[in-house]
């Protein structure tokens, strides 16, 4: 009897200790509960001073490198940067663009075109633009020419298509970067109408055309020679670009 009692007294108490370890590890999921969400916040900041579509994939690629857990927009019509995350996320985005969102310098793009031979004397040219790093800025100088390119004759009268074409001279130019790593792309056109005729037609003209397009380092206020062009009827043009900032 007494054998029996103290089996059932050991059986009590292992019981007993495995309800106590079901008891705690219970009370510890409980305790943890559903995984909490992280608060977010929202919030959107409006560029002051970055324009255009590069610089706009500029920031964006490096809030999304710097803050790869929030989610961020860039809203093209308002220029501004909408961001959605934690606190400490927006707070850093705020910094971020607070160091990268600066005023932008401006620089006044001088090209020097010389030209000689010919059977003429030489001439030396000035145009100035006012270029921004990240944008474009293009000049047009010369004339539209009228060319036909077709003709109804079951109308009466004819009905005659015309497209203009410029002939001239057009400059464009762009700039990249800041300071000592200022990178400049050029392009330079020349087009002229030649004496010869067409054989295609012959209200149709012969247009000839000098192109100059170079990509150069240049530093502010030291001029650079971009390259020199062969034009029709002997004759020579030299470029030569200076780049100054503007206060």
């Amino acid at each position: 009897m007494r054998a029996d009692e103290e089996r059932r007294r050991k059986c009590v108490r292992a019981a007993a200790g495995a309800a106590l370890v079901l008891t705690i590890c219970t009370a510890g999921a409980l305790a943890q509960g559903p995984e909490q969400k992280r608060a977010e916040s929202y919030q959107t900041f409006y560029l002051k001073n970055s324009t255009g579509q590069g610089a706009a994939n500029d920031i964006q690629n490096a809030l999304r490198n710097m803050l790869p857990h929030a989610r961020i927009y860039y809203v093209a019509t308002e220029n501004a940067v909408s961001i959605s995350g934690s606190p400490e996320e927006i707070a850093g985005a705020q910094r971020i663009l607070g160091d990268i969102d600066r005023p932008q310098k401006t620089y006044r793009v001088t090209y020097t075109i010389s030209e000689s031979g010919g059977g003429q004397g030489g001439t030396q040219q000035h145009f100035v633009l006012i270029v921004s790093p990240g944008s474009r800025t293009s000049s047009k100088q010369g004339t539209r020419v009228p060319i036909v390119t077709g003709q109804y004759k079951s109308d009466e009268p004819p009905n005659t298509q015309v497209q203009y074409m410029d002939i001239g001279q057009n400059i464009e130019a762009s700039l990249d970067g800041s300071g000592e790593g200022l990178r400049l792309h050029s392009k330079i056109e020349e087009t002229c109408i030649a004496d010869e005729k067409s054989n295609v037609g012959i209200q149709d003209p012969i247009v000839k055309q000098s192109v100059l397009e170079a990509r150069s380092a240049v530093v502010p206020g030291k001029p650079a020679m971009l390259g020199s062009v062969d034009m029709p009827g002997g004759r020579h043009m030299e470029v030569q670009v200076t780049a100054d900032t503007m206060q």
